[in-house]
């Protein structure tokens, strides 16, 4: 394996087990903050307002993005929104099937409002497969049967294999499969940052 010059760490060269990876930031924090901005207009637009509105953060990322929108849209509207958290953990479908015959159970979901006949907001860092929202969707609708359900993402990166759209992106990065993006969040890794490797 070569060596790396510490200059070339610096710029975003470093070694993999799989050879020499490059990183490049796509988002610093001016930008991400910018796409939020940008991102609460848009919401606020599509429902004429946020009267019937609920913010819910998909774990982890998702959530600290769900409460930057809210913040904004209330700095905005001058309306607060209520803002929830879900765990797609138990309903992920790459899990490995379970001796038990009980229904899953929501853990780490808090909303603080019936979903019933409200338009959901649901916040999410990176969308790739889709898989991540079609469990973030089945959760919620175990809740109530929200009137709407519109998706946010802060990046949308492509290679989807459902049928799942975002209504809000902060930025689209088309991607190979063999990259990777990683969003970092002040609240979660000091830092507000989106790379590509």
């Amino acid at each position: 394996m070569p060596k790396i010059p510490a200059a070339f760490r610096t710029a975003g060269i470093f070694c993999t087990e799989e050879g020499i990876a490059i990183s490049r930031i796509i988002l610093d924090g001016d930008a991400i903050r910018r796409a939020i901005t940008r991102m609460s207009h848009e919401v606020i637009e599509r429902n004429k307002g946020v009267d019937n509105c609920v913010i819910v953060g998909i774990k982890t990322r998702g959530i600290y993005l769900a409460k930057r929108l809210a913040e904004r849209i209330e700095e905005i509207e001058g309306q607060a929104v209520p803002v929830g958290e879900v765990d797609i953990t138990l309903y992920r479908d790459d899990l490995t099937p379970s001796t038990s015959n009980n229904e899953p159970l929501l853990r780490g979901t808090n909303i603080p409002v019936d979903v019933t006949g409200r338009t959901i907001i649901l916040v999410d860092d990176v969308l790739y497969t889709g898989r991540t929202v079609r469990a973030a969707l089945d959760a919620l609708v175990d809740l109530g049967r929200p009137a709407s359900i519109q998706l946010a993402v802060l990046i949308d990166r492509g290679h989807r294999e459902l049928p799942i759209r975002p209504d809000y992106v902060g930025k689209n990065v088309p991607t190979s499969k063999k990259e990777r993006i990683s969003a970092q969040l002040r609240e979660v890794d000091a830092q507000d940052t989106v790379t590509i490797i």
